[in-house]
């Protein structure tokens, strides 16, 4: 398989006809030939070579041609060539999401960074987003929405993708009958397809606890515990998190502290607010969960509370944003360090958190040893999302981290997420992280769909 870089251009005859520049000719390997099958998505049609002398790698797709494979529109694309005198034009890459639409945000909250990775994707590719409503399974085509120069959507009947990157919106939607029967129905056409769901929290402990590598920074936690387990937990680490395992932004989550001469506290978010609220007896703070979650305590992980490093006394910790990269390689392309705010159970800024970079942080805490102590943490993350990768079934490119360090600069992994918020690009100093982090999306479904150049696998 060759793979090269060219000017697509469409002319208006009627005819199944391709003209190709003499160097796209030598490049594709398509000297002397008559005939090539053009291959776009999983269309395939014949057509007819007429050469042309032009400088310059350029391809020109008659009418009859561009309609048959809803060829969406020209400009510098890729061509692969493949066995039997076909010709691929792509990749065709399809961002899945969707949301509280409008006619300006089809996709809710998601409508900006979706535009970015379609502005960023349309320089290398033919990239379109979609909802699950767009597919037409029968005929194999979507409805996409592609952007306009003018940065509007357009929407264009294009064949199903090269590969699909998952930022559907919702835990409830992703784990829906239909959604499954969606995403089988994209393998069993071999359409790659990342990422593949949300992480359940007991799902990432379980791999990682026995993963010999991983394990050892992973907090002890017992998914649905039995009360004896959360008394013995809570004496033997004085402090707890109790937090719900398909959560999300810190809702739900309980900060859960003993004191043998003070008794039991929990700290929690309440109506936009923190509460702290204070027990005798174990009994009596565990009658207030069961209240509210139920006698079997189900649908909650308990975890071992960690003494992170402080700055004005408030804890800080890390969200490391996680790239596979062109080469399929596992990558640190962003850090934020989130200082929690007063009386906070997490670091989340919707919470009242702010933000900061690791630097600032690590360097109020080990002075000039900052940076050795973040390039070790860099090292961890790495090793937690080849781990998770080696034991998870499906296809991952992208994973958010929340890491802890302690005092004696051990690092802990709280939370691994498949569809990482972008809320730490945000920040002044995160921006070039933040279009680092499209760039690396758009690189691995390059790879995944098979149209990277030799010299760059």
């Amino acid at each position: 398989m060759s793979l090269t870089f060219c000017n697509l251009h469409f002319t208006k005859q009627p005819d199944k006809v391709v003209y190709v520049s003499n160097a796209l000719m030598k490049s594709l390997n398509l000297s002397g030939k008559k005939t090539v099958h053009l291959r776009f998505g999983r269309d395939r049609v014949p057509a007819t070579i007429k050469p042309i002398k032009k400088a310059g790698k350029h391809l020109y797709l008659a009418s009859g041609i561009r309609n048959l494979m809803n060829v969406p529109k020209r400009g510098s694309i890729y061509l692969r060539n493949l066995q039997n005198d076909e010709v691929q034009l792509g990749p065709l890459i399809g961002v899945l999401s969707d949301g509280p639409a409008t006619s300006t945000n089809p996709f809710g909250s998601r409508t900006g960074f979706i535009k970015q990775l379609l502005r960023e994707g349309s320089r290398k590719s033919y990239i379109y987003a979609f909802t699950p409503r767009d597919i037409n399974w029968q005929n194999e085509t979507v409805s996409g929405f592609f952007l306009n120069e003018n940065g509007s959507f357009t929407r264009k009947t294009v064949p199903l993708p090269d590969v699909v990157y998952n930022r559907l919106p919702s835990r409830r939607s992703d784990f829906s009958p239909a959604i499954n029967q969606l995403r089988e129905r994209f393998i069993r056409r071999k359409i790659p397809f990342f990422n593949w769901s949300f992480f359940n929290k007991s799902d990432i402990y379980t791999l990682l606890e026995n993963e010999p590598t991983a394990g050892r920074y992973i907090p002890e936690s017992i998914t649905n515990p039995s009360v004896e387990q959360m008394k013995e937990m809570l004496e033997r680490h004085q402090f707890v998190y109790y937090k719900p395992t398909a959560g999300s932004l810190g809702n739900g989550i309980y900060r859960l502290t003993y004191s043998p001469k003070r008794g039991y506290f929990a700290r929690y978010r309440k109506k936009g607010g923190n509460a702290l609220l204070r027990f005798g007896s174990f009994n009596s703070l565990m009658r207030m969960l069961q209240g509210r979650h139920g006698k079997q305590l189900r649908g909650y992980v308990v975890q071992q509370g960690i003494r992170l490093i402080e700055i004005d006394e408030c804890p800080i910790d890390f969200r490391f944003h996680m790239h596979k990269n062109g080469n399929n390689q596992w990558v640190v392309v962003g850090i934020g360090a989130k200082k929690a705010g007063r009386g906070s159970v997490t670091t989340h800024i919707k919470n009242g958190g702010s933000l900061m970079t690791p630097e600032q942080a690590l360097s109020r805490n080990f002075g000039d040893r900052a940076g050795e102590v973040l390039q070790h943490a860099k090292s961890v993350a790495i090793t937690l999302a080849q781990a998770i990768e080696t034991q998870h079934q499906h296809l991952i490119g992208e994973i958010g981290f929340d890491l802890g360090i302690d005092q004696e600069e051990h690092v802990w992994m709280f939370e691994a997420n498949a569809k990482p918020g972008r809320s730490i690009f945000r920040h002044p100093s995160l921006r070039v992280e933040g279009k680092s982090s499209v760039e690396h999306i758009l690189e691995h479904c390059l790879y995944l769909s098979k149209f990277r150049k030799k010299e760059e696998i």
